[in-house]
């Protein structure tokens, strides 16, 4: 009786609620015990401690070259060593949003002395003709651009299927020879397809989205032209309807057209041209044209035109019907949709590049955090010390500002520090805008303020510095300020300064700093290629089916 009375006291002990072991013997609803879990930096630092061993230090880099070079060196990151895709790096960017880290700065280095996108020398198949063209285009190749020797990566698997017949959507880096990749095969097919109407309708297409772009294609398609016998006209907007309507009926009448969505469709609607004829349509810059701001005129421009079905309706001579071409960096998610309303998706040939949205490897970025009351006087800096480091370069330099009026506002500046320049943004009148690119390029003067309307397409090898006044709203933006240099052809590979003042422009820089320290293309930039193609294909049968 004795014993008996401690183990019922223990008995009521467990079952009250407050008791040191509440829930375990209770017949009410267990309750889940806290879990602290313990970083493992901290188990490190503890277990470490515990040993009485010295607390764990950051590494510096060992000697070598590198791919990020920081001002604080404990950021640097040799070239050797590439951070592995789930692994936390150490962004030399990472405090940027803090005002006290205004002046730091970081730099993506270079890592090849070669522009990516023109291969090595090989012994055989590494020259134009091994891809299909004909003597005759070969000649106007060589009496037009004597330096083009041998294809790009872009024009090795772009020319073979166009010569044969396929329409093709090709997602490449700016700065790969693209055009060139197009203008060839164009030109080989208008040889063999006569004229047969003798008013305004020409045989080729080119539509790019903007006035100065359609100009430097004109001239490289006038040159090669040239030497072919064949005609290039070129029609854009801001220009009045008596100039396009002038260049439309003048003689020669055109045998390959360059023209912008607004001129063309305006003609269109005064049936000042006819796409009757078309053997040849291409979209140059694809991912613009396709914008909401374009596509009800390139729709309406491509239901205006006799895009093939299929092969086989390429081959009549005496009912011609295009071939389509869509160039360009990104494509929307309904460019499937788009193409399976005026062809067949299954003669589509779909080429990506590999280094597709990926850092360049050949050009320095450097990338410097600053005040915004500071940038004038950096710029002002780089702009007087430009050409120190190649003595013998051309110097020449593009400046970008994410607004006209910061052109505008920057150009009085340096008018008051005697430095020579050129303007171009999109609010000047048309009138002023022609040439202004093309003076650029001549040598006329060796900087140039712009917005980004001079950031697409625009070929500038004699560009060897891009500088980020502004720091671009998007990735998109940044990849095609970047490419102006560095591209096929240039002398110098040329690098990137970019000035970083506010808070979001921290979000993006970080984005590329953990691409390039991954060796991965940048996030959030999706090519919409063979995926929506896929579902329109899917769609369609669906819909043959039933």
């Amino acid at each position: 009786m004795g014993l008996r009375a401690p183990f019922h006291f223990l008995l009521l002990l467990l079952r009250r609620p407050g008791g040191p072991f509440r829930g375990l013997a209770s017949e009410g609803p267990r309750e889940a015990l806290p879990v602290i879990r313990i970083p493992q930096p901290l188990k490190l630092r503890r277990e470490a401690r515990a040993r009485g061993g010295p607390a764990p230090r950051v590494s510096v880099p060992r000697p070598g070259p590198l791919l990020i070079a920081a001002r604080r060196p404990e950021f640097s990151q040799p070239l050797r060593f590439t951070v592995g895709r789930w692994e936390r790096a150490p962004l030399a960017s990472r405090g940027w949003k803090h005002r006290r880290s205004r002046g730091d700065h970081f730099s993506i280095e270079r890592t090849h002395r070669l522009v990516p996108a023109l291969p090595e020398e090989s012994g055989t198949g590494s020259a134009f003709a091994a891809l299909g063209l004909q003597p005759r285009v070969l000649d106007a190749l060589c009496q037009a651009m004597p330096s083009v020797v041998r294809p790009t990566w872009v024009q090795r698997r772009a020319i073979p299927p166009l010569l044969s017949g396929h329409h093709l959507l090709c997602a490449a880096e700016t700065g790969s020879g693209k055009t060139l990749s197009y203008l060839l095969p164009l030109l080989q097919r208008l040889l063999r397809r006569p004229r047969l109407t003798t008013g305004p309708a020409p045989r080729g297409l080119v539509l790019v989205p903007s006035r100065e772009l359609s100009e430097q294609v004109r001239a490289v398609a006038g040159s090669l032209g040239q030497g072919l016998e064949l005609c290039v006209r070129e029609i854009g907007g801001g220009r009045g309807m008596g100039s396009v309507k002038s260049q439309l009926s003048k003689e020669p009448l055109a045998d390959l057209l360059v023209a912008t969505p607004g001129a063309l469709w305006k003609a269109l609607k005064r049936q000042l041209v006819s796409l009757g004829q078309l053997c040849f349509l291409v979209l140059d810059e694809a991912d613009t044209l396709l914008d909401e701001s374009f596509l009800e005129l390139v729709e309406y421009i491509l239901s205006k035109s006799p895009i093939a079905e299929n092969r086989e309706e390429l081959e009549d001579p005496f009912n011609p019907r295009a071939q389509l071409v869509l160039v360009g960096a990104t494509f929307p998610e309904g460019v499937g949709e788009l193409l399976s309303k005026v062809t067949d998706l299954g003669n589509l040939t779909t080429i990506t590049s590999p280094r597709l949205h990926c850092v360049m490897p050949h050009v320095r970025q450097r990338f410097l955090r600053l005040k915004g009351s500071e940038k004038v006087t950096e710029l002002i800096q780089a702009l007087k010390h430009r050409g120190e480091d190649n003595p013998g370069s051309s110097g020449a330099i593009l400046v970008f500002c994410n607004s006209s009026s910061t052109v505008n506002w920057l150009g009085y500046i340096l008018d008051d520090h005697k430095i020579p320049h050129l303007r171009l943004q999109g609010q000047m009148p048309a009138t002023m805008r022609a040439g202004i690119f093309q003076s650029f390029q001549n040598g006329t003067k060796d900087i140039l303020l712009c917005t980004d309307i001079a950031s697409r397409g625009l070929d500038s090898t004699r560009v060897e510095l891009v500088i980020n006044y502004d720091f671009p709203p998007t990735l998109q933006d940044y990849i095609h300020r970047a490419g102006r240099v560095g591209r096929v052809g240039s002398e110098v590979l040329g690098s990137v300064l970019s000035f970083v003042t506010h808070r979001w422009d921290v979000d993006l820089v970080q984005k590329i700093e953990l691409a390039a320290r991954r060796r991965r293309s940048l996030p959030g930039i999706k090519t919409f290629v063979k995926e929506p193609l896929e579902k329109a294909k899917v769609m369609n049968r669906i819909i043959n089916e039933t």
